[in-house]
């Protein structure tokens, strides 16, 4: 029998996440550490480096029973959490990071700044893929209104976990 392998997001120690992927490889664990390739000028040159795209991010690819594996690697603080459990980030999540990382140099992560009106989707959880509307922001939350099968849900969602689908302005026709 087959053990299904999942995609999870571990925190790490600042300015640790290459050294956290080297050592989660060297025993034997499946990870991804998305870099990006950011021209840095110096007096005397400039040189093309690579930098984690999301700090204190690594991704892992491993069963449930491998968790402890990756909480003992030195450098990792947890895991991303999501209701109580470890957050699964799809396959095909990671595989759009890996294309646009190879077709792209010197990206911007951005954090979306929310708004009441806003439309977003929900990136993961429970709710993962339905559409809402932003009612409240608070710190690093968003109260989103999900009509779902003739009922309204509500939810606090951290605004990581949202995509913006549009800032609520009227569109042209």
């Amino acid at each position: 029998m087959t053990v299904q392998k999942h995609w999870y997001a571990v925190y790490t120690k600042p300015r640790w996440e290459k050294k956290v992927h080297a050592r989660l490889l060297e025993r034997g664990i499946e990870s991804y550490c998305p870099l990006n390739k950011v021209r840095k000028q110096w007096s005397d040159r400039v040189k093309l480096v690579e930098e984690p795209l999301f700090k204190s991010y690594v991704f892992v690819h491993i069963s449930p029973d491998e968790e402890s594996w990756v909480r003992m690697v030195d450098g990792v603080l947890n895991f991303v959490y999501w209701q109580g459990k470890p957050a699964l980030v799809k396959d095909r999540e990671i595989e759009n990071i890996k294309r646009f990382l190879n077709d792209f140099e010197q990206i911007n992560v951005q954090y979306i700044a929310l708004k009441p009106s806003n439309h977003v989707q929900v990136l993961m959880g429970g709710l993962m893929d339905k559409q809402g509307t932003v009612s409240r922001v608070k710190g690093q939350y968003a109260e989103v209104h999900i009509e779902s099968i003739g009922f309204k849900l509500v939810a606090w969602i951290e605004k990581k976990n949202l995509l913006l689908i549009n800032d609520g302005a009227p569109k042209n026709a």
